[in-house]
């Protein structure tokens, strides 16, 4: 990936998250759009350089597909994530899934999965045995981290969408994180069944290490940038009618950010420059 091409996307995305925070008269799903389509075209973009195109296409052909089918089933039945629906932030939908949610899983899952292919160690090794489980069960709890951290913010502050019975992690129910889990295990497995198959080339993946690595970093720091004082009321109540404190959700949020989040971002590095310092060692 091109450094000016980098640099786009990252400001794209930067931009977004500080749109988001910042008093402004865009309107609001305009900037949910640039934070998730600059994260998709991330995920695109260097997801074909180690992939290749197809392959980059069949990760977000899974991301789009088993997301929508289990968003649309959770809000029918409840299961996997709860009882919640959608507002009008979340911009136009396809059955009842905004489009924006579905293309948001492409961008940040595919970051996750990066982090985790840095964390559980030799990136460019097959993707077989134990790592068959392991790859899409770190990337998993690296994904459940990041919504940890945003969704009180968008469901009871933003009111991207709300939870019917409210829930006891500032208005978001439990379930929602072991469903995130659940659809987002059973992506990455599937696409670990695909990379076992189709393995990509070798030695590119200390070589592209670190743009996902900064990316998930900056993600963290667009959510810290949610303590600057906003206009939002000082007291929100969820679905339920549960009050909740505006600046306890924004600091939660941030406290995940950075001790959860952030430890991501710091092991997947020093795996990277490990792994680094392996090659370097092996050539001289």
């Amino acid at each position: 990936m091109s450094a000016a091409v980098l640099g786009v996307i990252f400001a794209c995305y930067g931009l977004a998250r500080v749109l988001e925070v910042a008093p402004t008269s865009i309107p609001r799903t305009a900037i949910v759009a640039l934070d998730v389509m600059s994260a998709m075209v991330f995920a695109l973009v260097h997801g074909a350089q180690h992939y290749r195109l197809r392959g980059i296409l069949v990760f977000a052909a899974l991301c789009l597909l088993v997301g929508n089918a289990l968003e649309n089933l959770s809000l029918t039945t409840g299961f996997p994530f709860g009882h919640y629906r959608f507002l009008e932030l979340m911009g136009p939908k396809l059955f009842q899934v905004p489009v924006l949610l579905g293309l948001a899983y492409v961008g940040m899952a595919y970051v996750a999965w990066t982090l985790a292919r840095m964390i559980v160690g030799r990136p460019d090794a097959p993707v077989t045995g134990v790592r068959l489980v392991a790859l899409p069960a770190a990337a998993s709890f690296i994904m459940v981290a990041w919504d940890l951290a945003q969704d009180p913010v968008w469901a009871t502050v933003l009111h991207g969408w709300i939870w019917r019975d409210g829930g006891a992690w500032f208005g978001v129910p439990v379930s929602n994180y072991f469903g995130w889990f659940l659809t987002v295990f059973t992506i990455y497995l599937l696409f670990a069944l695909y990379v076992r198959r189709y393995p990509s080339p070798p030695s590119s993946a200390q070589a592209n290490g670190w743009p996902p690595i900064l990316f998930y970093a900056l993600c963290a720091g667009g959510n810290v940038l949610q303590l600057i004082p906003a206009q939002a009321a000082p007291i929100v109540h969820d679905a339920a009618g549960t009050p909740w404190r505006t600046a306890e959700i924004v600091s939660a949020s941030a406290l995940v950010s950075i001790f959860v989040m952030g430890g991501f971002v710091s092991v997947a590095s020093i795996r990277l420059i490990e792994e680094r310092s392996k090659r370097t060692r092996i050539i001289d």
